[in-house]
């Protein structure tokens, strides 16, 4: 830290420094406070706006109370980076009314409105934008990309077109959200129709029965939420969606890894405690253009349906404005080999099509995790030696393991090995890594196999040209 800017924060090591200072000194310590965490963060990327504005608070809380005796509980990290450094929130939180909540006998409770971007005007003129950022320049602020050819949709965005366009077609449409308007893209539906919009707020299990009364009724409700946030509404789930077999879409964002995110919000699990579930379907899209279609397809199923898809960007496939059915339960040839047989679940596809080119592998695109093809199941088991399950999600429970389940049903014993997250906590880091350290990149795919297969690719008369695509 620069002594010149930030005389104050350097004498602050832990929270008895802070109580040191003088309350008039407070003000200087969290403007030193903000412009160390939009320094920092401009650098690394990571949450911007919220810890803006959470930094005089993090200060009046520690100035306040006997900190780390007294204990402060923060739900996620978005708001704790000032905590971190130990330090604030903004002008509104006077010390003395934590002064005074304080000496007050018995439970206390003390609602905050924080003021996101607080402090540096860009992001609060833009704090969406200004939530997550990669590094950008603070004194420049986030620059539009220049580019002329515009990038292809992210997952979300996909999601937010499709469900503009299924409510324009279907009146009985209503979109549910515990507080993930913008994150779940249903900014554009809102605007379009604010009397089929619900927020519920940071109530996912309010967001589920709302649902589910709603589907009682002869609405057809889609759930917008992240993997990570469906946990919290399992019981409902259950109890008031899955027992009464009701047609409730799932729209499951960040299924998978989140990079910065980190562990908190990785979409690992949902895969594990949604197919145990009766009357549950799920899906997971390959690319953006299936993810549209898999919406569509869950919507019109008479059942609660599910479809999983990850943060961030596809493998970059053209999006169809028309709407298409799949077909429920079927999943699809990609690539006839020889041997071993990959069978790939949703982001996992991309991957599995490079390393199968290198081991002349068959692929298949599962499509649904559940209900499972059987029928092809049945089939790449007969013609192949050995199979090998890959999914963006946990590898225990998951979905080779429903591949597993569905192979001994049928009495059918052949090797199979399952790729998938490990069984620890993933921290933090870009996504692309991250997936490589876990062996989920076509390298790690390949060596995998090789590792695993290797007699049955020894046998493999590697072609000249790489075979065909075969689309079922």
């Amino acid at each position: 830290m620069q002594p010149s800017r930030f005389a104050l924060l350097e004498r602050v090591n832990q929270p008895e420094d802070l109580r040191r200072l003088a309350e008039d000194q407070l003000p200087a310590l969290a403007q030193e406070l903000r412009a160390f965490i939009l320094d920092s963060v401009s650098k690394t990327g990571g949450h911007l706006s919220s810890n803006l504005g959470s930094v005089e608070l993090s200060v009046a809380l520690h100035y306040c109370y006997n900190t780390p005796y007294d204990r402060l509980i923060w739900d996620v990290g978005h708001q704790s980076y000032p905590h971190k450094i130990l330090t604030g929130r903004r002008e509104a939180m006077l010390i003395q009314t934590l002064g005074k909540l304080r000496q007050r006998p018995g439970l206390k409770f003390l609602h905050v409105v924080t003021k996101k971007g607080q402090g540096y005007r860009p992001a609060e003129k833009d704090p969406i934008l200004y939530h997550g950022p990669s590094p950008f320049k603070p004194e420049v602020g986030i620059i539009a990309s220049t580019a002329q050819k515009p990038a292809p949709p992210t997952y979300t965005q996909v999601f937010g077109q499709w469900i503009c366009d299924m409510a324009a077609l279907d009146p009985r449409l209503v979109a549910i959200t515990p507080a993930m308007r913008e994150g779940s893209g249903l900014v554009e539906f809102e605007s379009r129709f604010p009397s089929r919009y619900v927020d519920v707020g940071i109530a996912e299990q309010h967001a589920i029965t709302l649902a589910a009364g709603l589907a009682c009724e002869g609405m057809k409700p889609v759930v917008a939420i992240y993997s990570t946030f469906l946990q919290r509404g399992y019981d409902q789930l259950i109890h008031d969606v899955a027992l009464q077999n009701l047609p409730v879409t799932f729209a499951i964002d960040r299924a998978g890894l989140v990079g910065a995110d980190g562990a908190t919000h990785a979409g690992a699990y949902d895969i594990a405690y949604l197919r145990c579930l009766p009357n549950m379907s799920l899906l997971a899209p390959s690319d953006e253009d299936e993810c549209r279609q898999m919406l569509y397809s869950a919507f019109l199923h008479e059942g609660p349906a599910a479809v999983r898809y990850p943060r961030g960007r596809g493998p970059g496939v053209a999006v169809r404005r028309d709407l298409s059915a799949l077909p429920w339960g079927k999943a699809q040839i990609r690539r006839a080999g020889k041997g071993v047989v990959l069978l790939a679940f949703g982001s996992m596809l991309a991957p599995a099509l490079v390393a199968a080119e290198a081991l002349n592998a068959s692929v298949v695109n599962m499509r649904f995790i559940k209900p499972l093809d059987s029928v092809l199941l049945r089939q790449m088991a007969n013609t192949h030696e050995a199979m090998v399950t890959i999914e963006e999600g946990s590898r225990s429970a998951g979905a080779g393991a429903a591949v597993a389940e569905a192979l001994s049903e049928m009495g059918l014993v052949k090797p199979i090995r399952m790729m998938g997250l490990p069984d620890r906590f993933i921290d933090q880091g870009d996504v692309s890594a991250l997936l490589a350290s876990c062996g989920l990149d076509a390298k790690g795919i390949q060596e995998q196999v090789k590792q695993w297969f290797a007699p049955y690719l020894k046998t493999i008369e590697v072609e000249t040209e790489p075979s065909p695509a075969l689309k079922a």
